[in-house]
């Protein structure tokens, strides 16, 4: 999540628009991407509760009208997050890989490498799922921002007024419509069968991969 944050604030830098920059959101430093309501509150409130966890990262400040042009800034800012999601699935697959054949040379790393492995698989599942729960085009999640500029004006307008829920909406797809939600991100867990096909060669041992 604070890479995806940072990724928005980067993109938004870059595009004109210097909001999040001298707020000191351009930084990896997760303290300054922490929300106590939605990123340690709701998450331990809904865990104690027994209920699917669901939390969030603070939203990084933007300004669209700094951007140089809003559209195509607001379309890339948007996916910037998501883009830097799907670059840390392919590095934690591809370090899977790579630890697993240094496991195969050296045995007597065999435990310490499944513990990596088994790192690398939750880093595999947690930016997929992340990269695409992102891209649903539910405000205020990122794809709503791209869907938006799809739309009329006239219902891009009452479209975006949806924003001012916060995350009621996408609660309700998360618990309300969960058969939904799984339709939604049936790319994310088709992509992660691919990584897992490509990479399953090179678990060390089945303790790799989490029951």
């Amino acid at each position: 999540m604070v890479a995806h944050e940072y990724a928005h604030a980067e993109a938004a830098y870059r595009q004109g628009d210097d909001t999040a920059y001298m707020l000191g959101r351009l930084t990896f430093n997760p303290l300054k991407h922490i929300d106590p309501l939605m990123t340690l509150i709701v998450p331990f409130v809904l865990w104690r509760m027994g209920a699917p966890p669901f939390g969030a990262a603070k939203p990084v400040p933007v300004n669209p009208r700094k951007y140089r042009e809003y559209r195509r800034g607001d379309i890339i800012v948007s996916l910037a997050g998501i883009t830097v999601n799907l670059g840390l699935f392919v590095a934690c697959t591809i370090l899977f890989a790579l630890v697993g054949l240094v496991g195969s040379a050296v045995p007597p790393l065999t435990a310490t490498i499944a513990i990596i492995q088994r790192m690398l698989w939750w880093g595999m599942w947690l930016n997929v799922v992340l990269a695409f729960f992102n891209l649903i085009p539910v405000p205020p999640l990122d794809g709503s921002h791209v869907f938006y500029h799809l739309l009329p004006p006239g219902a891009g307008l009452k479209y975006r007024q949806l924003q001012g829920l916060g995350f009621v909406p996408v609660m309700l797809l998360v618990w309300v419509f969960p058969g939904v939600l799984q339709v939604l991100l049936w790319p994310a867990y088709h992509l992660m069968g691919i990584g897992l096909l490509l990479v399953r060669g090179f678990a060390v041992s089945p303790g790799a991969f989490p029951t």
